[in-house]
């Protein structure tokens, strides 16, 4: 084994890299909420530093977004025409996000857009109980590209949330709509990644870095896994509990300040 490897006090490393797990299984089986996941728990039950948390996770995306495309295009989650349909405008809008950031306080628009999102989670539950799921042909697909790099980039988290749940409210299908846009994520991830590895360089990489990075790419392959084989209703309950808990949770933090 390498010596920087048996240098690292793997005791402390450990407990990042169930987080990055439970964050990236969630992520990959529904879409969504790799960002929201990782950071409160960093925050919150770990005790690191916001700006720390919110380096080591958008530098580890990078990665975990790659790995987990691969196992959706793996197992056909992914709808081609549908993800050439998103994939330009989200890069388009992940650009704008970051290159707006110093000059726009994207936290005030937080908590509208996590109402609105708790609100969207709540209509997905009421459609999962209230029985069976039609699947349509979405129609509004590139404005809510752009919309989502944008909001992912400028306000620190928000492709899948605002992406997928948008999405299967137009009908499409759970499976297909998880894949396609976590196959897509990567290439914006990495868009609104650069000047952030421009800034910081490799100092980005601490060991809570390291600990979500190895969870992440080790739950990465589970998630194309989980959204082929859970039932449509199943994942659209899911998606709206864990759409619905997020967002109730961000806008009380916001409030909180």
């Amino acid at each position: 084994m390498p010596d920087f490897l048996l240098a690292i006090d793997w005791t402390q490393v450990l407990p990042f890299v169930a987080i990055g797990f439970a964050a990236q299984v969630v992520d990959g089986a529904l879409g969504m909420a790799f960002g929201v996941i990782n950071s409160t728990l960093l925050v919150t039950v770990m005790g690191v530093p916001p700006a720390v948390a919110s380096a080591s996770v958008h530098a580890v995306e990078t990665f975990t977004t790659a790995a987990s495309g691969i196992s959706h295009i793996a197992h056909r989650n992914v709808d081609w025409k549908l993800f050439r349909r998103l994939v330009i405008p989200g890069v388009i809008g992940a650009a704008l996000g970051a290159t707006l950031l110093s000059n726009v306080d994207a936290s005030v628009a937080k908590p509208f857009v996590m109402a609105y999102l708790a609100c969207i989670g709540l209509y997905l539950l009421f459609r999962a109980v209230k029985g069976r799921i039609e699947p349509r042909t979405p129609k509004v697909i590139a404005p809510l590209g752009l919309v989502g790099g944008f909001l992912d980039a400028a306000g620190g988290g928000g492709w899948g949330p605002v992406v997928t749940s948008n999405l299967l409210i137009q009908g499409a299908t759970p499976r297909h709509t998880i894949g396609t846009v976590n196959t897509a994520e990567f290439f914006l991830t990495a868009t609104a990644s650069i000047t952030f590895f421009i800034a910081l360089g490799w100092s980005a990489f601490t060991l809570h870095t390291l600990g979500i990075l190895i969870g992440g790419l080790v739950a990465a392959p589970l998630g194309g896994i989980l959204a082929k084989r859970v039932p449509t209703r199943g994942l659209m309950a899911m998606v709206g509990v864990l759409l619905t808990l997020t967002s109730a949770w961000s806008i009380y933090a916001a409030l909180a300040k």
